[in-house]
């Protein structure tokens, strides 16, 4: 059993888990603040039709893209803040590890979800 508390990722794992989360969160950052600049933007997006039917339209739709790239900037900055503690995991050496079975998380999980801090086993379980 005391083999068991040992269990994690070697260092050259976590050295390409760091690289391929600090690619995401760059793409994150990048793509956070063109939503950002989106939002602030006076929606004047050159459209000079004036029929009334297009700008009702273009106004409701306006409104529709405001909420939601504000709800995408949210979650967004959530997936930014969820990579951050991802990499203090890796400076702790306890990346990969499921915070409820204490098992390494699949290599192919965190590949594509470099944030999980569940393995496929525990969140079953929460359903």
């Amino acid at each position: 059993m005391a083999e068991d508390s040992k269990v994690r990722y070697s260092d050259k794992d976590l050295a390409e888990f760091r690289t391929l989360i600090e690619e995401k969160m760059e793409k994150a950052k990048s793509h956070l603040e063109l939503l950002k600049s989106s939002y602030m933007n006076d929606g004047n997006n050159g459209t000079d039709d004036t029929s009334p039917t297009f700008k009702a339209f273009e106004e409701g739709s306006e409104t529709m893209s405001k909420e939601a790239n504000t709800q995408l900037a949210i979650r967004q900055e959530k997936f930014i803040r969820d990579l951050k503690n991802a990499l203090l995991r890796i400076e702790n050496k306890t990346y990969g590890i499921c915070r409820v079975t204490g098992k390494l998380i699949n290599k192919e999980r965190l590949k594509l979800v470099p944030h999980a801090t569940l393995s496929i086993e525990a969140k079953n379980m929460q359903k």
